[in-house]
């Protein structure tokens, strides 16, 4: 399975040993029922919930509309955990991770958050479902009788692309969840889409299933 969907890749569905996969993957059908892929949480902030205080949420992408759509996402999951979402407009325009993250933890001692939620978000898979194609055959002719004693056949066939293929694309997010304090790493998770073409929708998955995590951690 790992040669029909590996990160990064692009995929043709027109393998029969991928079209399960792929078939799961684009309907969200629970194929992969779990979107943590990965997960860490530091043992000395376990049971160290965040409610009530104030969470800084931040979100770095390449284009700014995944940007916005995701830290609206974030804060609202941050709002529904019981923490109160703060935010630091034009601060994901720091260049690198490392600056960004120093960034935000000032941006959260000034606002007098507690804590600092980092979600850098990115393609993962993309996958390519070709465009239909129309067959003709011409085959299967004979003559009885005659000058033409016997039987003759014979075939051809000729596929014709029709249309564009499709790209879909799944999203994940590296979420860091860092204490202000200290500046220490309270949590972390790699979380992913389904594919869709929804990016709104991968988002808000995104979002719900990182922080349902953070709160099974006790973070929340």
């Amino acid at each position: 399975m790992n040669e029909c969907l590996n990160r990064h890749n692009i995929i043709e569905l027109g393998t029969p040993a991928c079209a399960l996969l792929i078939v799961c993957a684009l309907l969200n059908s629970g194929c992969s029922s779990n979107p943590v892929q990965a997960e860490w949480t530091d043992p000395a902030f376990t049971n160290h919930s965040l409610r009530g205080a104030k969470v800084l949420v931040v979100c770095e992408a390449s284009d700014a509309p995944i940007q916005r759509v995701c830290e609206e996402q974030m804060r609202a999951q941050v709002a529904t955990s019981g923490a109160t979402p703060v935010s630091a407009p034009g601060l994901s325009a720091a260049s690198g991770s490392d600056a960004l993250s120093d960034k935000a933890l000032a941006a959260a001692r000034s606002a007098g958050a507690k804590a600092v939620l980092l979600a850098s978000v990115a393609p993962d898979a993309t996958l390519v479902n070709p465009g239909p194609s129309v067959g003709f055959g011409v085959g299967g002719y004979g003559g009885m009788g005659g000058y033409h004693s016997g039987g003759v056949g014979a075939g051809v066939g000729v596929s014709v692309p029709m249309g564009e293929g499709r790209t879909r694309t799944s999203y994940a997010a590296n979420m860091v969840l860092k204490d202000v304090d200290s500046g220490r790493v309270m949590w972390t998770s790699k979380v992913s889409a389904p594919v869709s073409q929804d990016i709104n929708m991968q988002m808000d998955s995104i979002a719900r299933a990182g922080l349902e995590a953070a709160q099974k951690a006790g973070v929340f």
